[in-house]
C-alpha cells in the first residue's frame, strides 16, 4: 500500500511544465507568470507632490506665517514645468511634477489657499509630502517574479510599468470522463438503480477552479472496448486525462481493465480515507490519473494529488491549498494506518465535522468549506484538540 506523499509524487512526475505563451494583460487574470518581467519605467517616473498644496523651498517657508506669490500652476499631467523661482511659491496638485528647485510641498490645509499671494500659517520638514523618482521601482528592476499568481495588484502593476503583455504559463488542457452502467445524465427520467451523473461536473469544476481549462466526455457505461474508444479518439489533444470510478477490486470494474490491456496505467492503494484505490500512468503517451468512482472520494483524491500537480506544471511555486491549524468543536475517530480526511466547516479558528465519513455523502461535502486532516497513527482525537485543517472554497468569505 502506498502512502500519501508515494502517490503524490507519482501524478507530480507525470506533468512536466506547461509551454511559454505571450498573452495581453487584459487575458493574463488568474495566469501564473513564466519568466521574471523588468519594469520599463521607473516609478515614480519623476519626482511628484503627495499632497495637494504649494512646492516651495524650505528655508523661505520655514519661518512661519510668511506670504509669498504664487508663480504657477501644476495640475497632475503637466509636461511643461518651469523651475520655481526664488522667492516664489508654486500651487501643486497630488501626483504633479515637482518643480526643479522646490524641497518641501506645504499642504493646502496650512495656507489659506490663496491663487495670488499665499499665506502659509506653518511648515513642514524639508523633504516632506515628496515622492521621489523611482523610490517605488527602479527602470529596470524585477517587477513580477517568475511563478507570482497574476492578481489585481500584480496585473496593476505590469500596467504601471509600461509592460503590455506577460510571459505565462498555459493553462492545461484536461479531459474529465466518468463511467458506469448506471449513470444517467442530469434531469433524465431514473430506472430502479440508476443515479444522476455528478462526478463530471464536479471535476470539471474543480479543474477550472485549478486554472485549467476542462473538457467533458460523455460518460461510458462498463464496456471495455467502448471506453478505450472513446478514451483514444479524444487523448491526444490533452495535456491531462482525469477518470473517476471503475478503479475498485470487484467485477466490472471498465477503466482498471482497460487500462491494464495496455500496461501503462499502475493501480495502488493509497493508506487514505476516502480515495483508497488509485492509478497513474500514460494512455498514448497522455497523462492519464485514475480516481474512484464515489463523489467524495473523486474530490478529495483530486485536492490531494491532481491539483497540486496541475498547479505545479502551470508555474506555481506554492501549488497547495492553504493549511491552517484549528481546534475541533467535537470530538471524532479516525481508522488506524489510514490517514483521514474529514469534511468540515472552519469558522474562526474553530473546525465541526460535516457529516460522516461516508465517500458517498455529496450534500455533507457542499456544506464543508475545508478538510480536516488526521494522520495515520491516530484513532481519536478530543474535542479541542488541534488538527491541520485544509481550507476549500468559501473558507475564508
Amino acid at each position: 500500500m502506498r502512502t500519501v506523499e508515494e502517490h503524490q509524487a507519482v501524478v507530480d512526475a507525470l506533468l512536466r511544465a506547461l509551454p511559454e505563451e505571450m498573452v495581453p494583460l487584459a487575458a493574463a487574470h488568474g495566469r501564473v507568470l513564466a519568466r521574471d518581467v523588468a519594469a520599463t519605467v521607473a516609478l515614480p517616473g519623476f519626482d511628484n507632490s503627495a499632497m495637494d498644496g504649494y512646492a516651495a523651498r524650505w528655508e523661505e517657508v520655514s519661518r512661519t506665517p510668511v506670504r509669498l506669490p504664487v508663480a504657477d500652476d501644476i495640475p497632475a499631467g503637466r509636461t511643461d514645468v518651469v523651475p520655481l523661482a526664488p522667492g516664489t511659491v508654486q500651487r501643486i496638485m497630488t501626483g504633479a511634477p515637482l518643480p526643479a528647485g522646490a524641497d518641501v510641498v506645504v499642504p493646502v490645509e496650512l495656507t489659506d489657499g490663496a491663487t495670488d499671494v499665499v499665506e502659509i500659517s506653518n511648515c513642514p520638514a524639508r523633504g516632506t509630502h515628496l515622492r521621489a523618482a523611482g523610490e517605488d521601482i527602479a527602470e529596470g528592476a524585477v517587477a513580477l517574479e517568475a511563478g507570482s499568481p497574476l492578481g489585481a495588484a500584480q496585473l496593476g502593476l505590469a500596467a504601471a510599468v509600461g509592460v503590455t503583455e506577460l510571459p505565462v504559463r498555459r493553462k492545461p488542457r484536461v479531459l474529465v470522463l466518468s463511467t458506469g452502467s448506471e449513470l444517467v445524465a442530469p434531469g433524465q427520467p431514473l430506472l430502479p438503480g440508476q443515479i444522476y451523473e455528478s462526478n463530471s461536473r464536479l471535476l470539471v469544476a474543480a479543474v477550472e477552479d485549478a486554472g485549467g481549462e476542462a473538457r467533458q466526455l460523455h460518460f461510458v457505461p462498463d464496456d471495455v472496448g467502448q471506453f478505450l474508444g472513446t478514451v483514444r479518439s479524444e487523448v491526444a489533444t490533452a495535456d491531462l486525462l482525469i477518470t473517476s470510478g471503475g478503479v475498485s477490486a470487484g467485477a466490472y470494474e471498465v477503466v482498471k481493465d482497460a487500462f491494464r490491456e495496455l500496461g501503462t496505467v499502475e493501480f495502488a492503494k493509497v493508506s487514505m480515507q476516502p480515495g483508497g484505490p488509485q492509478g497513474a500512468g500514460t494512455v498514448d503517451g497522455v497523462p492519464v490519473v485514475t480516481l474512484p468512482g464515489n463523489p467524495v472520494s473523486a474530490f478529495v483524491s483530486f485536492e490531494v494529488f491532481v491539483r497540486p500537480a496541475l498547479r505545479r506544471a502551470m508555474g506555481y511555486t506554492h501549488p497547495g491549498r492553504l493549511h491552517v491549524p484549528a481546534r475541533l468543536t467535537g470530538p471524532l475517530r479516525s481508522p488506524a494506518g489510514r490517514r483521514q480526511f474529514l469534511r468540515g466547516r472552519f469558522d474562526g479558528g474553530q473546525v465541526s465535522q460535516v457529516g460522516g465519513p461516508g465517500s458517498h455523502l455529496v450534500a455533507h461535502l457542499a456544506r464543508a468549506n475545508c478538510l480536516v486532516v488526521v494522520p495515520e497513527d491516530v484513532t481519536e482525537l478530543p474535542a479541542g484538540a488541534e488538527v491541520d485543517v485544509v481550507l476549500i472554497e468559501g473558507a475564508l468569505q
